[in-house]
Formats: structure tokens, sequence, C-alpha cells
């Protein structure tokens, strides 16, 4: 029996006046970011020479092309403060950090950092919580572009206490530098955040597994109707390429993160990476979803007790992006009806993994999809 779990189009425009009388205005973000992270893949194993690699490597392999742009150096790259209290990038393995980011700008791309709003990081290096104009000051004059902002080691204020007063010091540079969130969910970020970043973590860190990347994908639906241009939900960055997934169990991953305008921050290693995960990481009609200007997230509309659901949110032509999602034991039946998506009548279909039009539907769609996979949709009222 199936079990409704939302109505689109009775909420979408309470979710669209919503969003826009939260949203941080800075002319950031307007469609989720794009690019890369060293976390995933590397964690502490970082330096100057791996990051310019990966540059080279998005400018050339694609990706740059695809829409990614950012590439951003995650926790351990800062080693203690000056006298003068500026923050010290590692001497051995950061050397010269306005270098490596003119490298990085020389290819087309943005550079992005990692702090956090407490006294020390995640793996305890100086972080800004006490220093945050001063380390504002510093990254706009190294040219940084974009600052995640980790929660970590605090003074036990809340985090909606300490993350305005890095917006509030970034502002004052007047340098546009995309401000991500990461304080894991902790205080439901998608209620206060989009007046303070452009995205907002809802989850904890995800793993390189099914469990993992499906429980964040679920968590973070419950929160689709305070994301929008500007301002978006993050379930964590991806895991596409780091072997710990099938083939399928990946296209899964890029497409709930795509449909659920998700941050696409690749995390594994791109300098080396295969055909299959390139050709995922790149599907530019999954990517388009992601990227579309109206901005909604989409989100779950149906689940069986099997295991059988369906995903769908509004683009910006009137159509509707859908994923019939298998999240069972065996190969099953998925049914999208028209009615739970807001449509009516007959659709033309397109199937976005297949790169092919697949004729039209009328009131409702169904495919055979195996177990851990997914069919991606575009619906075209007729």
């Amino acid at each position: 029996m199936r079990t409704r779990v939302i109505k689109m189009k009775a909420l979408l425009v309470f979710a669209c006046i919503l969003q826009l009388s939260l949203t941080l205005d800075n002319g950031l973000g307007r469609t989720p970011q794009m690019g890369w992270n060293s976390w995933n893949h590397f964690h502490c194993s970082i330096n100057a020479q791996l990051v310019m690699e990966t540059a080279d490597a998005m400018a050339s392999n694609g990706l740059k092309a695809a829409g990614y742009q950012y590439v951003n150096i995650d926790d351990c790259w800062q080693v203690a403060r000056f006298p003068n209290k500026t923050i010290q990038p590692d001497p051995k393995n950061f050397p010269d950090m306005k270098q490596l980011i003119d490298h990085v700008h020389s290819q087309g791309l943005k550079f992005g950092l990692y702090s956090d709003a407490g006294y020390y990081t995640c793996a305890h290096r100086p972080a800004s919580l006490g220093y945050e104009d001063i380390d504002a000051a510093t990254y706009a004059g190294w040219s940084v572009d974009y600052l995640k902002y980790d929660n970590c080691n605090t003074d036990n204020t809340k985090p909606e206490v300490r993350y305005p007063v890095m917006r509030d010091a970034l502002n004052k540079t007047g340098r546009p530098i995309f401000f991500s969130l990461c304080e894991w969910g902790q205080d439901d970020p998608a209620t206060w955040a989009p007046k303070v970043g452009n995205s907002w973590r809802t989850t904890g860190d995800i793993g390189d597994n099914w469990n993992s990347m499906y429980s964040r994908a679920t968590s973070n639906d419950k929160w689709w109707k305070y994301a929008g241009p500007g301002g978006w939900n993050d379930p964590d960055m991806l895991e596409v390429g780091n072997g710990g997934m099938s083939h399928n169990e990946y296209v899964v991953h890029f497409s709930l993160w795509c449909l659920m305008k998700a941050p696409l921050l690749i995390g594994c290693d791109i300098r080396n990476m295969s055909k299959d995960t390139l050709d995922i990481l790149t599907n530019s009609e999954v990517i388009a979803v992601n990227q579309d200007p109206l901005g909604v997230q989409g989100h779950r509309v149906n689940m069986t007790s099997d295991g059988a659901e369906v995903w769908a949110g509004p683009l910006s032509d009137k159509s509707v992006a859908v994923i019939l999602l298998n999240s069972g034991s065996k190969t099953q039946n998925v049914t999208a009806h028209f009615s739970d998506i807001e449509m009516s009548g007959t659709a033309s279909v397109r199937d976005l993994w297949a790169h092919a039009d697949q004729g039209t539907a009328t009131d409702s769609i169904t495919k055979s999809v195996d177990s851990h996979s997914a069919v991606m949709l575009v619906l075209k009222p007729q």
C-alpha cells in the first residue's frame, strides 16, 4: 500500500515565500555550489602540490566545463598563529598560500579554505573563535572565494550565536566569499542559517557506504522547504568515486543530491578517477536539475513498505524531475502517480541517465528498478 509522504503543490508557494523571507542575499549561491573538497579522500594528507594538480585536472578533464568551480582545502592546512595573531599555514605543506591560490585562479577556478567556529578545528588545528575579523581579513587578502566553517572545540554557545560573527567579518572585507556552515544539523540550521550563510549542513558526516549516504538523504529531505537561491541544505559532500559503493549506488547518490539541490562537492581523487566516475559526475542532464534556476529542492513524495520510492521536484520550465528509487533488497516496479507530483494528463518522458526520450506517459509512469538503483526522469506536460 502506498504511503503518501507529502503533497508538492500545496507547500510549494509557502516554501518559495518562506525561502525569500529568510535567505541571506549576498549575491552568491544562486544555484548550489559545485566543486571539490579534500576531506573525504585525503583527510589531513594534503599539500599545495596536490591542490594544484587537482585544479589542473578539473580544468582539463571536463569537470570545469560541467560547472565545477571551487577547489576547497579542508582541515589541516593551518598550524599556528604568528605573533600578530594572523593564521599561519603549514610551512612545509603550504609554503606560499597566495601563490597556490593564484594558480587555482589561473585555471579559471575558485579557491576555498576551511576553518572552525571554535578554539580548535576538528583536527585540533588553530580555529577562528575570537579571531574572526583577523582571519576574514587574511582570507580576503589571499583572494579566497569560499569558507567552510566547522563546529568543533567550541565555547559551548549555540552555533546561531557564533556563526553570524564570521558572516559579519567576511562581509566587512568587501570580498564576496561563499560561506558554508558546517554545524552538522546540530541546531536545525535550516530554520536560522539562511540569513547567515549560503549553505548549511543538515546532517553528520557522510561515509562511503549505502547506509550512510541513504540516511543523509532522508535526514536532509525534511528541510526541503527551507532551501532556495542563495542558500542550500547540505547533506555533506559526494563520495562518488571513492570505492565504497557500487556503480548503481553512486548513480543513486548523485541523482538524489542533484534533485535535492544539494551542493555538488566532489570528494574523490579527481586526478586518478575512472571513466565511470567521470561519467557520473559530468552527466549534464542530471546536473541541469541541480542547477535549475527555480531552486526548489526535490523531495520524497511516496514510499512503500518494501522500498519503492518516488522523489520529485518542479523545474523552471514547468516540467518535473522524478527519481524512481528502489531502496529495497529485490528488483521491483516503482510507480510515480502524476497526482503525487502535481501533474495530470499526458507528459513526455526523458531518461536522464540513458540520455533518451521515452515517449509519453499518462497519469502515471512505472519502471522496473534493481535493488539500490534509480531511474531519473524529466516529465514535461503535453
